[in-house]
């Protein structure tokens, strides 16, 4: 596991902000000197950094939670983490495998499918696993044989 600072973390926090509110490059950098004196966020020190945050927050930022559903029922437990790994290996949160239970199962998350959609929902994420993959390795050409 990568140790990541904390100035590193806020940073990071920042820039997902200017992101998610849709900020011109020159409306971020003015909002940074209005609330900071400085026009970069690697000048601000800490307080400055949660200044800068605090005010996305007025603006009404909302930072997307990663969800992982909670208490699982032992016998749900062994396709619940072959779903995680999957969704791991694709880079992938938990929404979207509530978007696949939506879809295959008509339930609104994971958390709520029996053994047998949960079968299911696994069955989709590898077929996905398998077209990403496909579609990753170059096909050989017909010339070069």
């Amino acid at each position: 596991m990568v140790f990541e600072s904390p100035r590193t973390r806020e940073i990071k926090r920042i820039h997902i902000a200017q992101r998610d509110l849709a900020l011109t490059e020159d409306t971020y950098r003015a909002l940074l000197e209005r609330v900071t004196g400085q026009r970069s966020a690697a000048d601000l020190d800490a307080k400055q950094r949660r200044a800068v945050i605090d005010e996305f927050y007025r603006l009404g930022w909302k930072p997307k939670t990663h969800r992982k559903p909670r208490q699982i029922a032992a016998s749900k437990q062994k396709m619940m983490s072959k779903i995680e790994a999957l969704l791991a290996d694709a880079s992938r949160s938990w929404a979207y495998a509530d978007g696949v239970a939506r879809k295959v199962c008509k339930v609104d998350s994971v958390q709520f499918c029996n053994e047998e959609q949960l079968r299911k929902v696994v069955a989709a994420l590898m077929y996905d696993q398998r077209r990403r993959r496909a579609r990753a390795e170059p096909t050989p050409s017909p010339e070069a044989a």
